[in-house]
């Protein structure tokens, strides 16, 4: 089967410190550090056992920075160079140098960057960014979608070249006038998607059946927000339980949730680019593809 994984280790540091962030400017002792990597390299080491000959995509959703450590770096290489891995991406800050990547596959490495503007100088971002681009390496952009962010995001959107997307995520507990949204929808023409609550109570989702959710003790759950354990990934005790089911909660609200919804086409916007936010190109509607009649 084609199988997509969302691993997430106890990895909970960053080197931001956004105030929006929980996890902003928080450190992790050397023991959750050793943690963190020994459990990373059990994970790399089942992929690359592969029992069930499924096709693999990846996509790290660590709690801080990843490509801070050596070894999210060593394993995006490693698995994008591995014939049965489909895609391999994780969510970043871009905070550092890209230039490792020079070494990875870049058919099957992809990643997904979030500008902080109160963190980083846009044209330090924008020269990572471009530097992607010669690399040959795909990626998407993204900002959330706080009032003071605005201009910010509007630059940005200028600068990048037009087919890169850049997302907009719907800042937490914040309130959008039709204006408002109205002005981030002109930078994300898929910003309807994020900025309200999905209703997901019996709905069909592929959580549980072709996506799973990874700790870093290899326990399975079907996504980051259902916390019913399906069993564990190395003994294989999640096998049984993956097939369709619905969904056990009143909404859903992040899109690394929502965009496995069957009741939404975001398959469809994001064919090829689901795990890295890459909408589709060619398909009618917008300038990333986004099919006519998609957005509501």
């Amino acid at each position: 089967m084609n199988l997509s994984v969302l691993y997430r280790g106890p990895l909970a540091s960053c080197n931001y410190d956004c105030p929006y962030c929980p996890f902003a400017k928080r450190r992790d002792s050397p023991a959750q550090l050793r943690a963190d990597r020994a459990g990373l390299r059990r994970f790399v080491d089942w992929v690359v056992r592969n029992p069930d000959d499924d096709r693999i995509s990846v996509l790290f959703t660590p709690w801080g920075e990843g490509l801070t450590r050596s070894w999210y770096r060593e394993a995006m290489v490693e698995l994008s160079r591995l014939d049965q891995v489909d895609r391999v991406a994780i969510q970043t800050n871009l905070a550092g140098r890209v230039e490792w990547l020079a070494d990875a596959d870049r058919r099957s490495v992809a990643l997904w960057a979030t500008y902080h503007p109160d963190q980083v100088r846009r044209a330090t971002f924008l020269g990572r960014c471009e530097r992607l681009r010669e690399l040959g390496v795909r990626y998407s952009v993204g900002v959330v979608g706080l009032p003071a962010h605005l201009d910010e995001a509007r630059a940005l959107r200028a600068a990048l070249p037009d087919e890169v997307y850049l997302w907009v995520n719907a800042a937490d507990g914040l309130h959008y006038t039709a204006a408002e949204e109205a002005d981030w929808t002109a930078i994300d023409p898929l910003f309807g998607y994020s900025v309200r609550p999905h209703p997901s109570a019996g709905a069909p989702c592929r959580a549980g059946e072709s996506v799973i959710s990874v700790r870093g003790d290899g326990e399975v759950r079907r996504c980051h927000f259902v916390d019913t354990p399906l069993g564990n990934l190395y003994d294989g005790s999640y096998r049984p339980a993956l097939g369709p089911r619905p969904c056990p909660n009143a909404a859903c609200d992040c899109h690394i949730g929502y965009v496995h919804l069957r009741t939404l086409p975001l398959y469809e916007v994001f064919a090829g680019g689901v795990l890295e936010r890459i909408p589709a190109p060619g398909a009618a509607g917008a300038r990333w593809g986004v099919p006519a009649g998609a957005l509501r």
